[in-house]
This record gives C-alpha cells, sequence and structure tokens, in this order.
C-alpha cells in the first residue's frame, strides 16, 4: 500500500505484546479558546507496530469518491468504519476504547462506542481542514480520541474562522490525542500532504453515540 518501507520506533517495543500505558497523571491537557481543549500521550499504546501490521493486513479497507466542486473525486486515504457492536480487529483496541470510557467518563458522561478508521498511505494521502460535526456534536460538547499506528504525520489544529492560535502534534507510533469540550464545533483540525517519503499511518477515532 505504500511505496516507502516503514520504519518501526525503536522505542516502540513490547516482548510481551501490545499493551497500554497508564493515562492518569500523564496526559498532557492543551486549554485552548471557546471552551475546547486537547489532551496529548505520546507512546500509550506499547508495541504498537505489532498492531499496525494486523491492521494493515486485515481491516476491509475502502476508497472512497465524494462530490466537491461539481465533481467525483478520490477521498486521498483509505477508509473503514466500525460502529457499535461490531468486533474490532486487534484486542487492544477494545481494551483502549473501554479504558478512554473510563477515563474520561466525569466529563463524557457515556462511553466510546464506535470507531471510524483511516489509512494514509504515503504522504499524499491526506484530511482537509475539517471539525467533527456530523450528528450531535454540530451543536454539542463531545470527545473524539485518536490513537495512531505507524509513521508520525502532523496532526494541526486552528481556531475554526481564523485567529493566531494553532497546534501542531506529531501523530503516530501509538499515540494518542483526545479533542474535547467545543473542540469539533470551534476549533478544525488536518493532517497536511507532505513531499517527505513517509510510510503508512493509520488513525482509530473513538467516538460516542451519534457522532461522526
Amino acid at each position: 500500500m505504500s511505496d516507502v518501507a516503514y520504519q518501526p520506533s525503536m522505542l516502540d517495543l513490547a516482548e510481551e505484546g501490545p499493551a497500554l500505558g497508564p493515562l492518569t497523571g500523564h496526559v498532557t491537557r492543551h486549554q485552548l479558546s471557546r471552551g475546547a481543549w486537547v489532551d496529548h500521550l505520546p507512546g500509550w499504546v506499547r508495541g504498537s507496530d505489532q498492531v499496525l501490521d494486523i491492521l494493515l493486513r486485515d481491516v476491509p479497507w475502502r476508497a472512497e469518491r465524494r462530490r466537491m466542486y461539481d465533481a467525483d473525486v478520490d477521498v486521498p486515504r483509505l477508509l473503514c468504519w466500525y460502529g457499535a457492536g461490531r468486533p474490532l480487529p486487534h484486542p487492544v483496541l477494545a481494551t483502549a476504547r473501554d479504558t478512554l470510557t473510563r477515563h474520561y467518563a466525569d466529563e463524557l458522561g457515556e462511553p466510546f462506542v464506535t470507531a471510524g478508521m483511516c489509512l494514509y498511505r504515503t504522504g499524499r494521502d491526506s484530511v482537509a481542514w475539517h471539525g467533527d460535526t456530523q450528528g450531535r456534536s454540530a451543536h454539542t460538547d463531545t470527545m473524539v480520541a485518536i490513537v495512531s499506528f505507524g509513521s508520525p504525520r502532523p496532526l494541526l489544529l486552528r481556531p475554526r474562522g481564523g485567529g493566531g492560535e494553532s497546534l501542531r502534534f506529531p501523530v503516530g507510533h501509538g499515540d494518542l490525542v483526545v479533542m474535547g469540550g467545543s473542540c469539533q464545533r470551534t476549533w478544525e483540525h488536518a493532517i497536511p500532504k507532505t513531499a517527505r517519503p513517509v510510510g503508512p499511518r493509520i488513525s482509530v477515532q473513538f467516538r460516542p453515540a451519534g457522532v461522526a
């Protein structure tokens, strides 16, 4: 799927198989404007390269086309959606979803139930500036938790409508980013294209019911 050989991280080792690190006391919260916030924890999934191999092999990836500017265009990444109740392709993902539900219970008040997945095959794959505002996240504060596997790519965030603030997180190799508060409505995020040779990256986005 990629024209670049994947370079595993020498820090991403787990002799007994993939496992999660602790969340409490390790996640860094970035308070943003207009009631938004972002939590960040590098390397949360230990042994994440083993998970990447399974996801590349076993997930039924599909290409999509979307209507833009009066033309049908290829979506520049591959996709897969795991709805509520559908088994996830690796047990550490189910553990991650349940762990995130417990950790954010007081703020979220409901479980994470779905998992959207995106495969960025090379630096030519990307996602444009957007907020996840399909469904009730268009008008209600909620959360999207993203776990990344594979080659790091920059996740960029900026206020919707412009402004001087911006954030940049390199996400890959088991990193966790959680966007909460008003983040989906008042901020935007993107994964830009890059001319730099990079291997594949998979993004797993956990969401509550009714958020897409």
